[in-house]
C-alpha cells in the first residue's frame, strides 16, 4: 500500500508532467508540416531532393525515421511521417490495422505532393504497412526495404512461447499507457532510463532524441501501441493477397537476433524466437523474385539503432540498382 509520502511524490509528478505537456504543446514547432487527411493531421517530414523518394515507415511505436533522415537525405529526397497516435500526428479513431494505415499513407503522400517513384522502408511492423501499400499501388514503388520485417504467415500461426511474449508486451503498453499519464515514463526518460536500456541511443544526438522521448511520454503514444498489436492479426489477414510483388526489387535486413542477451531480456524465450523469426525470413523471401538479404551480424530487431549505416547502404544499393 502506498503511503501519504508517495502519494504525494505520484500527485507531484503528475502535475509536473501535465505542466511540462502543456508547455511543450505551446513551444514545440513540428520539424514537418501537419497535413489534414479528413478530420485529423499527420505529420511528415521531408529532407533532401531527387529522385526516386524514399518513405520511411516505422516500428511498432518507433519514431526511427528521425535517426536516419540525415543520412538518407544525402542520398535522395526522404519522407518521414508520424503515424496516427505517434510523435506530432493526431490520433485517428479508425482501427489502427495495415490497411487503414496505407489508406491514411497515401492521402498524406497526396494531398503532400509526394509523386512517385517511390522506395519504400518498412521496419519491423511498418514492412506490413509498405508491403501492403506496394501491393494497392504497384505503378507508385520502384523498390522495397525490409528491416527485420515480418510476414503474416508466421504471425498468424504463433507457437505458444511467442503467443505468450506477444501477450507480455501488450500487457506492459497498457501498463505504460497508465504510467505515462502519472507522468512516471516523462519522469524515467529525464533520468535517462531509456538511454540505459538502449545505450545505442546515446550516439544519437540529445536534440533528436528528445523529440522523439516526448512522443512516449503521452498516454496516446501506447495506447496507439497496444491498438496496433491488438489488431496485428487484422492487418496480417489484410496482407494475404500481398504476396506475389512481380519482381519488385526487395532488399531485406534481418537482424541476428530478436533481442540482445542481457539482464532485461533473460527470461524471454529468446531461442525459440530467433526460430520463428527464422521463418518470417524465409517466407519474406519468396515475395519478389527480385530479392535479397543483409545479415545484421550485430543487430537486434532494433537494426537502426545497432547497425543503421546497413540502412543508409541498403538505399544505396537500390538507387544504383536502379540507373
Amino acid at each position: 500500500m502506498f503511503n501519504h509520502i508517495q502519494y504525494l511524490i505520484l500527485f507531484c509528478t503528475t502535475i509536473y508532467h501535465l505542466i511540462a505537456t502543456k508547455k511543450e504543446n505551446k513551444q514545440q514547432i513540428p520539424p514537418g508540416e501537419l497535413i489534414d487527411i479528413g478530420g485529423y493531421r499527420l505529420h511528415l517530414y521531408n529532407k533532401g531532393e531527387g529522385k526516386p523518394t524514399v518513405v520511411l515507415d516505422h516500428s511498432l511505436g518507433g519514431l526511427d525515421g528521425y535517426f536516419l533522415i540525415d543520412d538518407l537525405a544525402k542520398l535522395t529526397k526522404v519522407c518521414i511521417y508520424d503515424r496516427a497516435g505517434y510523435g506530432c500526428s493526431d490520433r485517428s479513431f479508425l482501427p489502427r490495422n495495415s490497411d487503414n494505415i496505407t489508406i491514411e499513407l497515401d492521402l498524406l503522400l497526396t494531398k503532400a505532393n509526394i509523386e512517385p517513384p517511390l522506395i519504400l522502408i518498412g521496419d519491423s511492423f511498418g514492412s506490413y504497412n509498405m508491403r501492403l501499400y506496394a501491393h494497392k499501388h504497384p505503378e507508385k514503388v520502384t523498390g522495397i526495404i525490409f528491416v527485420d520485417g515480418l510476414h503474416e504467415s508466421a504471425m498468424l500461426d504463433m507457437p505458444l512461447p511467442i503467443i505468450a511474449l506477444k501477450a507480455f508486451f501488450f500487457s506492459g503498453f497498457i501498463i505504460s499507457i497508465v504510467g505515462a499519464f502519472l507522468g512516471i515514463v516523462r519522469i524515467l526518460g529525464n533520468w535517462g532510463v531509456f538511454e540505459v536500456i538502449k545505450p545505442e541511443l546515446s550516439k544519437f544526438e540529445k536534440t533528436t532524441r528528445q523529440q522523439v522521448k516526448r512522443s512516449f511520454y503521452r498516454s496516446r503514444h501506447w495506447l496507439t501501441m497496444a491498438q496496433e498489436l491488438w489488431h496485428l492479426d487484422k492487418s496480417g489477414e489484410y496482407l494475404k493477397p500481398a504476396n506475389d510483388l512481380d519482381g519488385i526489387p526487395i532488399i531485406n535486413i534481418k537482424s541476428k537476433t530478436f533481442l540482445k542477451r542481457n539482464i532485461f531480456t533473460w527470461l524471454l524465450p529468446l531461442k525459440i524466437t530467433d526460430s520463428f523469426r527464422n521463418k518470417i525470413h524465409h517466407d519474406l523471401s519468396l515475395l519478389s523474385t527480385n530479392y535479397s538479404q543483409i545479415n545484421a551480424s550485430r543487430s537486434s530487431h532494433f537494426v537502426w539503432t545497432d547497425e543503421p549505416q546497413l540502412i543508409v547502404n541498403a538505399v544505396k544499393t537500390l538507387l544504383h540498382s536502379l540507373k
